[in-house]
């Protein structure tokens, strides 16, 4: 597990340099910084969303949101995980209005992607971790950024980071005999388009629940299971 391990060290590291950096900058240019984060992370969502490559991908891509999307709303993810950032926000006694904001987001952004699945992958299976790390040093450069515009609660995401790469590290056995590559693909799409969503929540240009969103990764695994 030392890819995972590592992983979460550079989001630590990430974070505690930006949360340093944070009131060093007017509120002015922390919007802007903001702006910017906001459209790399669209664009990060559109490239994740381009693995579509047969004509029937995008039904399927259609029925693991719809289908994820009711699942979510029915156990409220995203009330959970909110509920959660505030435990851990009074835990450790922040006053950071944006403490929940920067935890929940970071989380989703950086377990959703192939290169969370394949790095613990192959990281159990080979005992390479080289996938997870080029993973940490791109986790690492945006946990300053999250941490110098929302603050310390990008940290708290290294604990979904190492619970979600940790167990498929050790379950790599089984992930590699079930998990295909069209699968993957699937289920990256569908998480593109949560990360476009997460991305233009920081804009404030719209307030979609990505958290309910999420069952539609494991939707979208099940069904490409049945179609591939």
């Amino acid at each position: 597990m030392i890819g995972t391990i590592v992983n979460v060290v550079s989001v630590l590291t990430g974070s505690t340099l930006g949360f340093i950096f944070r009131g060093r900058f007017p509120k002015k240019i922390q919007t802007t910084v903001i702006h910017g984060i906001s459209l790399s992370v669209i664009l990060i969502g559109i490239q994740m969303g381009l693995e579509i490559k047969k004509d029937y991908d995008i039904l399927l891509v259609i029925f693991s949101l719809v289908i994820g999307a009711v699942i979510g709303e029915s156990l409220g993810l995203e009330e959970r995980l909110n509920n959660f950032g505030k435990s851990l926000k009074e835990k450790f006694g922040s006053q950071d209005d944006l403490f929940v904001q920067g935890f929940v987001q970071s989380s989703l952004i950086y377990c959703v992607g192939a290169m969370s699945i394949m790095g613990a992958i192959q990281d159990g299976l080979n005992n390479d971790p080289s996938i997870l790390f080029t993973k940490s040093v791109l986790d690492g450069i945006t946990a300053i950024a999250f941490a110098a515009s929302t603050g310390i609660g990008v940290a708290f995401s290294a604990i979904p980071i190492f619970l979600y790469q940790g167990s498929i590290t050790l379950a790599s056995g089984w992930a590699a005999i079930y998990l295909t590559n069209d699968m993957i693909r699937i289920m990256t799409a569908s998480g593109g388009l949560l990360i476009i969503a997460i991305g233009l929540n920081l804009l404030g240009a719209t307030k979609i629940k990505s958290g309910n969103l999420l069952p539609s990764l494991l939707v979208a695994l099940i069904l490409a299971h049945f179609v591939f």
